[in-house]
């Protein structure tokens, strides 16, 4: 009888707990509710009965039936007392309590070391270049060579030293392109102001810029994955498309570097008193390179030269753009989409640079006119 009454209240605890059982899981599959507070009313239903233990191996679930369905890092490896295992603990985490590790790695995020030696020479740069403009256009060759030396150095010294002694930051990697950037458009416009540089290659160099800008914000807003909102578009840690700047491209800005050198060079070698007052680290190598190319027509014939094959790098390396496929990889796995987007993003840099490139043409046909007119006027005068 007593064997019996055992059996009784085992079959009506058995019962019971496959109610609850069955119940729980209703409750997971409906989504009426938050996923976490199902799961958690879904784990305490077993633990107030009792005989525990033998109801998990009658029911023939596991001790460890929870781990399917807890999302707590620490309910994951519970013992059968209640009590959190070794093995609760997230992986990788050396029995740290998890939310210690996340402040951790939060507090290492936002307290980046930037104040390093890099960063000091490539703000110092930034800094240094609407100086330089100013040195330009008021014409002081001397400080101005002097300025724009240091600024290409800074820029050779700050990336080695990065990377020799590993202080690469965020902040470094976004703002040493834009000081090079800004260098390099500030100097241009200057020297075409002062007439140091011709207008034509002027608005080449700058019209190339500017479409290659143009269609970045196309193509970064044509591949961003919905939703386009306008804090997305500015969170550069949701990449989208990938750049890979062409030889042809590296080459001219090279070549473009050279060439401002040169230019400023003969403003130097243009005046005397600057030039006097240099020092021979200076003086001397541009006193022999006048003397080897034949005086200063020389120099400024060979600058004229440098001139015209910057300007066909230019031309070349904005259209390679246009006609190369891979030089702007867009991210994603709808193949049809990415080569549509492709495409216009292609004939964006056609469009802006094909009508810089009819723009600088009209300017150096009118410079050719004026030549041409200004000869004819000094014959004139010289009969």
């Amino acid at each position: 009888m007593t064997s019996a009454r055992v059996s009784m209240s085992t079959c009506m605890i058995t019962g019971h707990s496959l109610r609850a059982f069955r119940q729980s899981s209703r409750q997971t599959l409906s989504g009426r509710s938050s996923r976490a507070p199902i799961i958690w009313s879904h784990s305490r239903s077993f633990q107030p009965l009792p005989l525990r233990s033998n109801l998990t191996n009658n029911l023939g679930v596991k001790s460890q039936w929870k781990t399917s369905f807890s999302t707590s890092a620490l309910r994951l490896g519970e013992t059968k007392d209640g009590s959190a295992s070794p093995a609760a603990v997230t992986p990788g985490t050396d029995g740290k309590d998890p939310n210690s590790l996340t402040k951790s790695i939060k507090s290492k995020l936002a307290h980046e070391q930037i104040y390093n030696i890099p960063n000091l020479l490539t703000f110092s740069r930034l800094i240094s270049t609407p100086i330089l403009g100013w040195l330009i256009v008021n014409d002081h060759p001397l400080y101005a060579f002097s300025l724009f030396a240091y600024a290409g150095t800074s820029d050779l010294l700050d990336g080695w030293i990065a990377r020799k002694w590993k202080l690469q930051t965020v902040v470094g990697s976004v703002v040493d392109p834009m000081a090079d950037k800004a260098l390099m458009i500030t100097v241009v416009t200057c020297l075409a102001i002062n007439g140091s540089l011709s207008l034509p290659l002027a608005t080449l160099i700058l019209g190339r810029d500017v479409s290659l800008a143009i269609a970045a914000i196309y193509y970064r807003y044509a591949s961003l994955p919905a939703p386009k909102t306008l804090a997305r578009y500015w969170d550069f840690s949701l990449p989208s498309a990938e750049v890979h700047p062409t030889t042809i491209s590296k080459l001219n800005t090279f070549l473009q570097l050279i060439l401002i050198g040169s230019t400023m060079c003969v403003s130097l070698l243009q005046d005397p008193a600057a030039l006097d007052a240099a020092a021979s680290v200076v003086s001397a190598p541009l006193l022999g390179a006048r003397d080897l190319l034949g005086g200063l027509d020389g120099v400024e014939m060979a600058v004229k030269g440098m001139s015209g094959v910057v300007a066909a790098t230019t031309v070349y390396s904005g259209l390679s753009y246009a006609w190369l496929k891979d030089a702007v990889t867009i991210l994603g796995e709808d193949e049809k989409l990415k080569k549509k987007q492709g495409f216009r993003g292609r004939m964006i840099i056609a469009g802006t640079f094909g009508s810089v490139v009819l723009v600088a043409a009209g300017l150096w046909w009118k410079e050719l006119e004026k030549r041409k007119a200004l000869e004819v006027t000094e014959k004139k005068n010289g009969k």
